[in-house]
């Protein structure tokens, strides 16, 4: 019987996983990966909870239940990677580094070290023989998420969820009584739940206001409380009254000023050449040609002309896409197959 270790976070998604794998015959071992269990200020970390609901879910399903530590290569590989990256006045995405390094490396290798054949997560993705596939549910659909991910390492790996839409998962927990049925989709940061990035960046970085100047006219409009919070095409969060609303096209860290326009034509805004560092191809790199990409979780993708080098690519996109800021991740696609992507620079 094939053993899998199952990441159980304590939602409806990893519960249902876990059950679907015990019907479907696999010997199921739930595991919750401790991350992150520090308190922040206003926030209790939900951490506990979550740990109790998973055990809970794990009782109901009969199946064996363990906690892995990753606290501290969490902070390291995931949180310390965050904070450098705004340092750097960039825009990084936690949940991928996430996924790279805890999810699908160090819970896999712990996981096989420990006795399993493979892992299993509720992430809304597909997988076949190591290709990654996108979700039925193109709302719900995480390969943005998981493009960093190697091939190897799904080959070891089950996405239950695939299949289904998210309201049929929470239908199909509810028809079997699993205890995080009704739970709320948790929201915010990947690790510390409601808090957004600025309050949490506001514990490890200092505040140092700076000015909030007019990109065309440089007249000094506002100010505000320290350029790393920005990112390019931000709209809220200026306070800078009546009027047109104001977008963010640019910031200068050394000088810790944010420029701003009304204008959402501003060339600036918009890019059809993209260039990407730190490609990674889940499987072997495609040749040079045109496939379809996605610029964030949940924007639609959009065709380009992609020319490769080493650990870089070009892209030529067909039609120009607002806000791409460096430091976000672009993910290439050909059909429904994931192939990889790069990090914008």
């Amino acid at each position: 019987m094939t053993k899998v270790y199952v990441g159980m976070s304590g939602g409806v998604d990893s519960s249902l996983t876990a059950a679907l794998l015990v019907e479907q015959g696999y010997d199921v071992t739930g595991v919750y990966m401790k991350n992150w269990t520090q308190d922040l200020p206003g926030m209790r970390c939900p951490w506990a909870d979550d740990l109790a609901d998973a055990k809970r879910v794990a009782v109901q399903l009969g199946i064996d239940f363990k906690v892995f530590d990753f606290e501290t290569e969490y902070r390291h590989k995931v949180v310390e990677y965050m904070i450098d990256e705004y340092t750097l006045g960039r825009t990084p995405n936690p949940d991928i580094m996430c996924n790279q390094e805890v999810k699908f490396k160090l819970f896999l290798d712990a996981a096989i070290d420990d006795g399993a054949d493979m892992i299993a997560t509720g992430h809304y993705a597909k997988v076949d023989n190591g290709v990654l596939k996108m979700a039925v549910d193109a709302n719900k659909d995480q390969t943005y998420f998981l493009y960093r991910v190697t091939g190897a390492a799904l080959t070891k790996t089950l996405f239950p969820l695939g299949e289904f839409t998210k309201p049929r998962v929470r239908e199909m927990a509810r028809e079997r009584g699993l205890f995080t049925a009704a739970k709320k989709d948790s929201q915010g940061i990947c690790f510390v739940g409601k808090v957004g990035i600025r309050e949490f960046l506001s514990l490890y970085v200092e505040q140092v206001p700076g000015k909030i100047i007019d990109k065309n006219s440089g007249k000094v409009l506002g100010h505000h409380d320290g350029a790393i919070f920005y990112t390019l095409g931000q709209r809220h969060g200026l306070d800078l009254g009546g009027g047109l609303p104001y977008y963010v096209i640019g910031k200068d860290m050394g000088k810790n000023e944010v420029y701003v326009t009304t204008d959402l034509n501003d060339g600036t805004l918009w890019r059809s050449n993209v260039e990407l560092a730190a490609v990674h191809w889940i499987n072997a790199a495609p040749r040079n040609g045109d496939f379809a990409i996605r610029v964030r979780h949940r924007a639609k993708l959009t065709p380009a002309s992609i020319a490769i080098t080493d650990t870089r690519a070009q892209l030529q996109l067909h039609d120009p896409e607002r806000a791409v800021a460096a430091g976000q991740s672009v993910v290439i696609y050909d059909g429904d197959v994931c192939l990889g992507g790069g990090i914008v620079v």
